[in-house]
């Protein structure tokens, strides 16, 4: 292996720990933050330290294809069906259940990636797919603590777990719909705008909702400094930079079997930082979840060996 190479495993390694850490550090400021602000705030800081790369992508002579004013409005279609919910959903869904909850059904993701390119992409959905969505759903639930004997749905985190499930959805739409806008732009074009979209989105609803948030600001504790801190620094802008360079040297299907890296990093800190305990039938549920996504990755893989 090349030194490159190795340095772009190095690359997703790192980024697979920042986005771990994720559910943790929204934990972390649900007690003083909404989840409006935990998304607006980070993320509009990490816009501004994108500015930076952007302007260097343009100084060096980036590529970019044929550009039209209708782009405007792609960028926030996929700002609002696919960033939006992966970001406020995920991030309402975390506070409403378990950080190893989220970090075990982001598993989830190949999945419901697969499913959208199928709905917006025409990709072919096979038998196999359509099990693996399944599976994933029956992870979902089994996640969730219901009581089935008593029919209790108001019991456990199954509201919080279906939130993380629909976004997961949102993230997997633009994963698959955003092909379309990388014909022209670049990566961390993309990234930039996207961010700026979701700034102009989320201005108003912050203001609306969470104003109260700024007069708060002062009382902030440690830990919620510490969790918007690392919110913007890792998770939002470090780890994306790095996975854009990473993609660079290795395909999108090595940086996607990566990703498997989140629940194995999550639970552990989930465990150590919050104190957090998984039931039997919550880590059979991740395991369920774990397996229809091999199932849609490598399957299809040995097919084709064969």
């Amino acid at each position: 292996m090349s030194d490159q190479r190795l340095l772009s495993w190095f690359f997703l390694f790192g980024c697979n720990l920042m986005w771990a850490l994720q559910f943790t550090c929204i934990k972390l400021v649900q007690d003083q933050v909404g989840a409006l602000f935990t998304v607006w705030g980070p993320m509009t800081l990490a816009t501004l330290l994108l500015y930076p790369f952007i302007k260097a992508e343009k100084k060096a002579g980036a590529r970019s294809g044929r550009r039209s004013r209708r782009d405007i409005l792609l960028f926030f279609m996929l700002a609002a069906l696919g960033i939006f919910p992966g970001q406020i959903l995920i991030t309402w869904g975390t506070r409403l259940s378990l950080a190893s909850n989220a970090a075990l059904l982001n598993l989830a993701l190949p999945v419901c990636t697969a499913l959208m390119a199928y709905i917006f992409l025409g990709e072919r959905m096979t038998a196999v797919r359509w099990l693996s969505f399944g599976l994933a759903l029956a992870g979902v639930l089994l996640c969730s603590g219901i009581d089935y004997r008593s029919l209790n749905f108001g019991a456990g985190y199954l509201s919080g777990n279906l939130l993380i499930f629909l976004g997961l959805n949102g993230s997997a739409f633009l994963n698959s719909y955003s092909k379309k806008v990388l014909e022209r732009y670049t990566p961390m074009e993309l990234l930039f705008y996207l961010y700026l979209v979701m700034f102009l989105l989320l201005t108003p609803l912050v203001l609306a909702k969470e104003r109260d948030v700024f007069a708060r600001v002062p009382e902030f504790t440690l830990s919620t400094w510490t969790g918007l801190v690392l919110l913007t620094v890792f998770h939002n802008w470090l780890s994306m930079v790095l996975f854009l360079k990473a993609l660079n040297r290795l395909d999108a299907t090595q940086a996607a079997l990566s990703n498997y890296l989140i629940a194995f990093f999550g639970l552990p800190i989930a465990a150590l930082w919050l104190g957090e305990r998984l039931s039997a039938l919550a880590l059979a549920g991740g395991a369920i979840v774990l397996g229809s996504t091999l199932l849609i990755t490598l399957y299809p893989e040995r097919e084709k060996a064969g």
